[in-house]
């Protein structure tokens, strides 16, 4: 009998190659599992499917992560409101763990003795599939033939074609990733530092002009209504994309350091993941106190990081995780944001726990807890430790 291959498959041009690959030049059964983290539709999983058995595969499995991806990773990228280098809201490197983790299950269904991905020799997305397999699953063997061949995306669809499937340059000009947290975009463009992308290759079309607010409700740090109705989370995002994505709104570039040391650029378009992180910020900087904001910010940056680069599964990660759950309770309110074509502002909040209360005083104008002669004396003995130094150091 044939020894079984479990691999990772996303129906785009990379996993489509390895299909055909390891069936044919390593002569292995192969099992293909799509793990559905928001990017695709019923309709698209059932092509993803077609296309799968169509290349070879023995059988196909599909695997909806959403709920999941969202409780234990979704959730936490938004109290801690991360952007990777103030810039990326993790969207594809925080779905590799949880694709890879479920992927395994499907390892150990069929007693399968490889697992399998598309990734190449110069990403993120090698380390943190291979990083998981090692640590879950250490007598499992690893392939990863693009990264084994070092392929161009031209060699691939020269070998699909030659093996009698039909894969056109065009269709697979851009590599696209979608996913409930955001969708990148990487192309020819974005090899150089000063690349464009093109209008085409974002999957979301621009359609509205005209200016459109909406009101973001919060109970504990988590979305739970839009424009008033009451939703899940993982709803929410959906449907706030798919308003905020007709605007082209939350589109930049990415430019980052990779886990393996070269710098990488990638553009993406994440409309809901970003007005969610910022309406987010916005309500914690008027229901938290200030060093409550300090101390998530660092630990928040670090957990960014962490997911970033792979490490999920490091204890740390449950450790931060209870902090950030912790400082949540009372991020509660609506926040109003208003969206424009390629662009959304962040207007302002309601509360029932903002600490901005007119009740000791308007900013800039008038306090109403202590007098100015207070602040005199406060200055005073603030000011106290560093007259004595400036005595002693009289030259600094």
């Amino acid at each position: 009998m044939k020894k079984k291959v479990v691999l990772a498959f996303s129906g785009g041009l990379d996993t489509s190659f390895c299909v055909p690959y390891l069936k044919i030049e390593k002569d292995l059964e192969v099992h293909t599992v799509v793990v559905n983290t928001g990017g695709f539709t019923a309709e698209e999983e059932k092509k993803i499917e077609e296309r799968a058995l169509t290349l070879g595969a023995a059988s196909h499995t599909c695997i909806n992560a959403v709920e999941e991806y969202y409780k234990k990773g979704i959730k936490y990228l938004l109290f801690g409101n991360i952007l990777k280098n103030s810039t990326y809201p993790l969207s594809v490197s925080s779905e590799r763990i949880f694709q890879a983790l479920e992927v395994l299950k499907v390892v150990k269904e069929l007693n399968a003795e490889f697992v399998a991905h598309g990734s190449t020799g110069a990403g993120n997305d090698q380390v943190r599939f291979d990083l998981v397999f090692e640590v879950m699953a250490p007598e499992v063997g690893v392939i990863a033939p693009i990264r084994e061949l070092a392929l161009s995306r031209k060699d691939e669809i020269d070998y699909l074609n030659k093996h009698g499937f039909d894969f056109s340059w065009e269709k697979a000009k851009y590599s696209i990733n979608q996913g409930i947290w955001g969708t990148s975009i990487g192309g020819v463009e974005t090899l150089s530092s000063s690349g464009v992308l093109p209008e085409e290759a974002y999957p979301s079309k621009v359609t509205k002009t005209n200016p459109e607010r909406v009101k973001i409700g919060f109970e504990k740090g988590e979305p739970c209504s839009l424009n008033g109705e009451k939703m899940d989370p993982v709803s929410l995002i959906h449907k706030l994309n798919a308003i905020a994505s007709a605007f082209g709104a939350g589109r930049d570039i990415h430019v980052g350091d990779t886990i393996i040391g070269i710098k990488g650029r990638v553009g993406f378009e994440a409309s809901a993941p970003l007005i969610l992180v910022k309406a987010h910020h916005l309500l914690e900087k008027h229901t938290l106190t200030k060093g409550q904001l300090y101390w998530k910010e660092q630990l928040a940056g670090w957990y960014g990081q962490l997911m970033h680069e792979a490490q999920y599964l490091d204890p740390l990660m449950r450790n931060i995780e209870v902090f950030l759950d912790d400082t949540q309770t009372s991020v509660c309110g609506v926040v109003e944001v208003e969206l424009r074509p390629y662009h959304f502002a962040v207007l302002g909040c309601e509360s029932p726990y903002d600490l901005m209360n007119s009740k000791f005083g308007d900013y800039g104008e008038a306090n109403k807890s202590f007098t100015g002669q207070d602040v005199i004396g406060f200055t005073k003995v603030l000011a106290n430790p560093l007259k004595i130094y400036y005595s002693v150091h009289k030259n600094d």
